[in-house]
Formats: structure tokens, C-alpha cells, sequence
């Protein structure tokens, strides 16, 4: 088994070092690739084999292309299901002639566990033959309807196709962008759940380009949508940057956080988990601290 990890500019994708770790070999490929091989190295251990191949800017058709041949002898090529492994993965099963095992979890020899149904149904496929698959490391917590013994299924081999040209790339609007993938990420815990803070919370995060994510107190309290959520029963971030205001970092929310590089924690409670976890712990009160920082960067952005 090999992943293949698609890098743009050595930004790793979500769910790359898992994907990486579970192969046990890598195969890392796109712009920058020099610079995502040694983090990887750095943080997964001796154990991972890893390798990689400079193919310039992200363009799925021209890279599966490229990588038929050398992934041909393999018999289980596995992306991750970031939105490039997604855009990836199904052309390189066309190209190979393999079966796309996709939204995998979970791999042991000669069986694969998908998801199906939006999330509602576990699948166990047999998968004795070569394959590509895409692989999410984040066990989704509404599969409740096991059901074993199918065969992945494959189509029509189709051609590869070409890539459109690229015109413009538009940088991903923070607000929208789905947290799995923000390199920043803004969080609110109970302490700063009112509208006035949120109000804030996203002025501020705007003016740093970071996601707002919550903790589930917040989302059940339907101050913001559940697929803001960070957490066991959320989404699972890795962000770069985690600025969390009124989280206690309760063991279910930090679970969900990955492993971020830097960690600034606001709350009234120097002895929360979350403090503790911190680079930088500020002693504050958390929507206080976004109202001032919201009028601060407000007068900054006023004076360019």
C-alpha cells in the first residue's frame, strides 16, 4: 500500500499525515513538495517511508497521467479526502482501471469499512483486487447501520481527460471554508456565546483571515450551525493557529483540534484545560477581548 499526498505550495492537505501513517509509505507529488516531505518526516517518526515528485501546480488530469505508470505495480494506491485527494483519487482509478473505494475509515487485509447514506451507514467491502482509495480519518459518529460482505462496484473506465486552464485562483473566503481545512481557526466556547460576541468574533476573524469554529454548547444553543462544531461529535481541525475564547477545553472539543502549531487560550479561568494546553494564556474576559480587538483592527483596517 502507498499514499499519494497532493501538496499545493508545501501546504499538506487534511487528513495527510494520517492518510501518510496508515499506509506506512508516501508518495508526496504537486508544488512545493520539498518542504511538505520534511514536516511530514518531522512529525510522523522514522517509521514513514516517504518520496516525492515536483509536478508543478495543482492539476488532477495531468497528474494522474503521470502517476499511472509508477503507481501501477501498486496494489493499493490511498489518498486522503481532502477536496484535491477527492478531485485526484477518481482519476487515477480511471487511469489504473481500478475500483474508488470512496469516504474509507477503516482498512485491515482484504476489507475496507466506507461510509454510505450521508453518513448514516457503515459499508464492509471486499477488496481482495487493486484499488484506489480515499481515506477520512475522522469516524463518523452517525453510522449506525452496519452492513457487510458487498464488493466495490467498477464502472466504465473512462478517459482522464484534460484540466481546464486556470485563469484565476481566488483565495478561499474564511467564512465559508470548510474547517477541516482552515490553516486558522477563531473558537468559542460557552464564555463567549452571545450574539454580540460572535458578532465579534467573526469581525476579528476576518481581518485575520481564520475560520470561526465553536464548541458544542454553542452549536446546540443555535447561536451557529452545527457544521461549525469542533470536536468528537463535530469536525476534526489541524489548524496552524487556534485562538479560543471561553473554551474550558473539555476533552471532547480538544479531541477535535489536532495538533495545531500555536494555541492562544482567552478565559476568566487561569486553571482551564485549555490554559494549560496553551502557548499564550490570556486571563480575560472573552467577548470583552473580541469586542476591543474587533475596534482595534477596525481602526487599523480605516487607516490602510
Amino acid at each position: 500500500m502507498i499514499a499519494v499526498i497532493p501538496v499545493r505550495g508545501g501546504s499538506l492537505c487534511y487528513g495527510a499525515r494520517e492518510t501518510a501513517l496508515l499506509a506506512g509509505r508516501a508518495l508526496v507529488v504537486g508544488d512545493g513538495t520539498e518542504e511538505a516531505v520534511a514536516y511530514l518526516a518531522s512529525s510522523s517518526g522514522s517509521s514513514l517511508a516517504l518520496e516525492r515528485l515536483e509536478l508543478g501546480p495543482f492539476a488532477p488530469a495531468a497528474y494522474a497521467r503521470a502517476l499511472a505508470a509508477r503507481l501501477s505495480p501498486e496494489r493499493a494506491v490511498l489518498l486522503p479526502a481532502s477536496p484535491d485527494g477527492r478531485d485526484l483519487g477518481p482519476r487515477l482509478a480511471s487511469r489504473l482501471g481500478r475500483p474508488l473505494l470512496a469516504g474509507v475509515i477503516g482498512l485491515s487485509p482484504g476489507r475496507a469499512t466506507v461510509v454510505r447514506r450521508g453518513g448514516r451507514q457503515l459499508v464492509e467491502l471486499s477488496c481482495e483486487d487493486a484499488y484506489v482509495a480515499t481515506y477520512d480519518p475522522s469516524a463518523p459518529p452517525l453510522a449506525t447501520e452496519p452492513r457487510a460482505g458487498a464488493r466495490p462496484t467498477s464502472g466504465r473506465s473512462l478517459p482522464g481527460g484534460e484540466d481546464p486552464v486556470v485563469l484565476e485562483v481566488v483565495a478561499p473566503d474564511p467564512e465559508s471554508v470548510d474547517l477541516a481545512e482552515a490553516p486558522r481557526i477563531l473558537g468559542l466556547g460557552a464564555g463567549a456565546a452571545s450574539r454580540q460576541a460572535i458578532a465579534a468574533a467573526f469581525e476579528v476573524a476576518r481581518h485575520l483571515r481564520a475560520s470561526v469554529g465553536a464548541t458544542r454548547v454553542v452549536t446546540d444553543g443555535g447561536e451557529l450551525d452545527h457544521r461549525r462544531q469542533i470536536g468528537t461529535t463535530g469536525v476534526s481541525v489541524n489548524p496552524r493557529l487556534y485562538l479560543a475564547f471561553g473554551v474550558s477545553g473539555a476533552a471532547q472539543h480538544v479531541a477535535g483540534l489536532g495538533e495545531p502549531a500555536h494555541v492562544v487560550s482567552v478565559n476568566t479561568d487561569p486553571s482551564c484545560p485549555m490554559a494549560a494546553l496553551a502557548d499564550l494564556s490570556i486571563v480575560s474576559d472573552g467577548p470583552e477581548t473580541l469586542s476591543a480587538l474587533a475596534e482595534r483592527l477596525g481602526e487599523r483596517g480605516a487607516d490602510g
